[in-house]
């Protein structure tokens, strides 16, 4: 396995899943992080435009996602000058199993003369400086778990709290192509229920229905990084919110509704 997803060759819009996408819930089923990625990947390629970017990208989790081929459709429902929306679908054999909309912005030329007070600052130490590998709480061989590097600078799967990881994939989205920073941050930020977890692994079950991704700045590099919280109530419904960061700093905010009940 080389990517999370193979092209169809005689399907631009068709994707062969593979095992990397596999997620700890069950050994049949995907983690969101890839087909979340996958949507940010054909969200790109739709109607592309010069001087845009997707400033806010929000998925929809339908149901299970099966590691079984995935056919894609995209659209532009609404064009503008500066500003414009757009829509994805994810569909198995089954139907659609995840959507998005994404707001695809135009960007400043020349940058706004922005006072430097106003702008977004602060840092975590960097990958570099974690050396060891927290295990991840899954009992397959081969899954998102092995797709990625993870490192914990705070907190761990197992220590219930807050946490802050980096994240970095290991192989790209789509084969053939190298993962864009939307990818990165879209597979890494559906990471955020499971960092920062604060109920039990074995008792109960946390499952996000969306997520939500909205970046002020491009990701720079490999590595996206997670200053992760989750919020649980008896009503069985949660919430987990990450800032998240590059080594230069930070790049905007993502949310996760949580659906929790006991095993």
């Amino acid at each position: 396995m080389d990517a999370f997803y193979h092209p169809d060759q005689a399907d631009p819009n068709r994707f062969e899943s593979t095992e990397l996408t596999r997620g700890p819930w069950s050994p049949d089923a995907q983690h969101a992080g890839p087909p979340s990625a996958l949507l940010a990947h054909v969200l790109e390629r739709c109607e592309p435009r010069a001087g845009f970017r997707i400033g806010r990208l929000a998925v929809e989790i339908l149901g299970p996602v099966p590691i079984a081929p995935l056919t894609a459709e995209t659209q532009v429902v609404r064009s503008g000058r500066n500003v414009e929306l757009l829509t994805a679908t994810l569909s198995s054999e089954r139907g659609p199993v995840l959507s998005a909309r994404a707001w695809r912005l135009r960007t400043a030329a020349p940058e706004l003369d922005l006072p430097t007070e106003v702008l977004p600052s602060g840092a975590h130490p960097g990958p570099e400086t974690v050396t060891e590998r927290t295990p991840f709480p899954s009992d397959q061989a081969v899954g998102f778990h092995t797709g990625i590097d993870y490192r914990f600078v705070s907190g761990s799967f197992r220590d219930p709290g807050p946490a802050v990881c980096w994240i970095r994939l290991r192989y790209p989205i789509v084969a053939g192509t190298a993962p864009s920073p939307l990818e990165r941050a879209l597979a890494a930020a559906d990471s955020g229920n499971g960092v920062s977890s604060v109920l039990d692994w074995d008792r109960y079950l946390f499952i996000n229905t969306d997520l939500t991704v909205t970046l002020h700045r491009e990701p720079a590099g490999e590595w996206v990084c997670l200053d992760a919280a989750t919020y649980p109530e008896r009503t069985g419904i949660g919430l987990a919110e990450s800032r998240l960061y590059d080594e230069k700093g930070p790049l905007g905010r993502s949310t996760q509704t949580l659906y929790l009940a006991p095993r």
